[in-house]
C-alpha cells in the first residue's frame, strides 16, 4: 500500500463541479458546484442538504461510479477510479437491490467471495454480522420475504464484510426501526473508536447530530455551513446548568439570583425529561427478556467482534477460496493463443464457407425426412437412396421444398 493511504486525509476535494448534460451534450443540471472539502481519518462525517442538494452525486463521485465535470476528488490519496480502493470502502446505498430468491445467508456469502474473503472468514463474519443486526433467525428466509427494514439490516451487513476502512452510508436509518436506528449509531461510534472513517448522509438530523464529528451543508449544489458538529450547533449567548434536584428554597435563593441580573423573563426552571428513543428500547428490552416470540427483527448482540478489534493476520492454512483459478502453464498459454487462417486446416475451414440456397434447401429436405422417420429407426439402418431419382419423387421434393419455403 501506498504511503498516500496513511495521510491525514482519507478524502480531499477540490472545486469539484458535476454536469449533467442531455442527448445532445448541452449542459442541463449542475448537481455539484465548485465544492471543496477534507475528510480526516478516523472522523465521522455529516453530509447533509435538503433533496436534490447534490449529496448522493457527491457520494457517488467519491466511489468512483461518476467522474466530475471540473475539479479534483482522490480518495486514500488515489483516484475514485481505482480499483485498489474499492478494497478499502464499504457502501451502504439508499436502495439497496439484492437476488431476491437468495437466502440472506446466501447473499452475504456471494458477496464475501466476490471481496475474495477466505471461506472460513466468510463463515465467522456471516454469522457475527447476523447477530448483529439482528437477523440470526431469518438467515434462511428469503431476501424477498424481508420488510423494507429487514433489507436494510442486510445491506448494512453486506457493506462492512470486508472491515473497511472507509465507510459511506447513504441514509443509513431510513426504514429501520428506532432499535434498529439505535444499533446503527452504536455501530458506527465504535466504528470511530478504532479510528475507521465513516461518511453519513440523512435526513434524520438528530441521529446526525448524536453519531458525527464534522457537518458539511449543502443546498444547490454548493456549500453553505461546514465546520465540528459542536462550534456550529453552540449557543454562545446562553448557559444551561444541570444539577441534581435541590430543595425548594435553594432553587428560588438561585432564580432570584439570576432574575436580579438577566431580568425575571429570561430565566427558566423546568424538570428534564427522557428522550422517546430510550423510552422506547427499554419497553423493548424488557420484552425481549421474556423471550416473547417474533418473526420480525430482534435486538442485536452488540458490534460483530471482528468489528470491535484492530484486524490480526489470517492464518495461511485453508483459507483458499473453493473456486481456484487455474494455474496457468506454458503449454496452456501456447493453446490460448489465436491461430490465423493460415494455420487452419482443410478441414476446419470447411465450416466456414458459407451455404448457397440451394444447399441449404436440400439440408432442410433432408432433416425434414429425418424427422419424420419412426424413433427406432435410426438413419444408418434404411436402405441407401436409389441411383436415379423417378419423375414421382423430385415431385414430393418440390412440394415439400415449397412449404417449407413458404414457413
Amino acid at each position: 500500500m501506498s504511503s498516500d493511504t496513511n495521510s491525514e486525509f482519507l478524502i480531499v476535494g477540490e472545486n469539484v463541479t458535476k454536469v449533467f448534460k442531455d442527448f445532445w451534450g448541452r449542459p442541463k443540471v449542475t448537481a455539484v458546484q465548485d465544492v471543496s472539502f477534507r475528510v480526516r481519518r478516523g472522523q465521522t462525517f455529516g453530509l447533509l442538504g435538503p433533496n436534490g442538494a447534490g449529496k448522493s452525486t457527491l457520494i457517488k463521485m467519491i466511489l468512483g461510479h461518476l467522474y466530475p465535470t471540473q475539479g479534483t476528488l482522490s480518495v486514500f490519496g488515489r483516484s475514485p477510479k481505482d480499483v485498489d480502493t474499492k478494497k478499502l470502502l464499504g457502501y451502504v446505498p439508499e436502495r439497496a437491490a439484492f437476488y431476491r430468491t437468495l437466502t440472506g445467508e446466501e447473499i452475504l456469502r456471494l458477496f464475501g467471495r466476490v471481496l475474495g474473503l477466505p471461506e472460513r472468514t466468510i463463515d465467522r463474519r456471516i454469522d457475527q454480522l447476523l447477530d448483529m443486526v439482528g437477523m440470526a433467525h431469518v438467515r434462511k428466509r428469503q431476501v424477498r420475504e424481508y420488510s423494507h427494514g429487514m433489507g436494510r439490516r442486510l445491506g448494512i451487513a453486506q457493506a462492512l464484510l470486508n472491515d473497511p476502512d472507509l465507510i459511506l452510508l447513504d441514509e443509513p436509518t431510513a426504514g429501520l426501526d428506532p432499535i434498529g436506528c439505535h444499533e446503527v449509531k452504536q455501530l458506527i461510534l465504535t466504528l470511530a473508536q478504532r479510528g475507521k472513517t465513516v461518511l453519513v448522509t440523512s435526513h434524520l438530523l438528530a441521529d446526525v447530530q448524536d453519531v458525527c464529528d464534522s457537518l458539511l451543508i449543502m443546498y444547490g449544489g454548493k456549500i453553505q455551513r461546514e465546520g465540528p458538529t459542536e462550534s456550529l450547533l453552540a449557543k454562545t449567548d446562553e448557559v444551561q446548568i444541570r444539577v441534581p434536584r435541590v430543595s425548594a428554597e435553594v432553587l428560588e435563593t438561585a432564580r432570584s439570583a439570576l432574575a436580579s441580573e438577566v431580568g425575571e423573563d429570561n430565566v427558566r426552571v423546568s424538570m428534564p425529561t427522557r428522550s422517546l428513543e430510550d423510552f422506547f428500547l427499554d419497553v423493548v428490552q424488557q420484552a425481549t427478556a421474556k423471550d416473547l416470540d417474533t418473526s420480525g427483527a430482534r435486538v442485536g448482540l452488540g458490534v460483530a467482534e471482528y468489528l470491535q478489534a484492530e484486524p490480526t493476520p489470517e492464518p495461511l492454512e485453508g483459507e483458499r477460496t473453493r473456486e481456484q483459478t487455474p494455474v496457468r502453464t506454458p503449454q496452456s498459454l501456447e493453446d490460448e493463443r489465436p491461430v490465423s487462417r493460415a494455420q487452419r486446416t482443410p478441414r476446419s475451414l470447411e465450416g466456414e464457407r458459407p451455404v448457397s440456397r440451394a444447399q441449404r434447401a436440400a439440408q432442410i429436405v433432408e432433416a425434414e425426412r429425418t424427422r419424420e422417420l419412426p424413433k427406432s429407426e435410426s438413419r444408418e439402418t434404411m436402405p441407401p437412396p436409389a441411383p436415379k431419382a423417378t419423375e414421382e419423387t423430385d415431385e414430393i421434393d418440390r412440394e415439400l421444398l415449397d412449404r417449407l419455403t413458404l414457413r
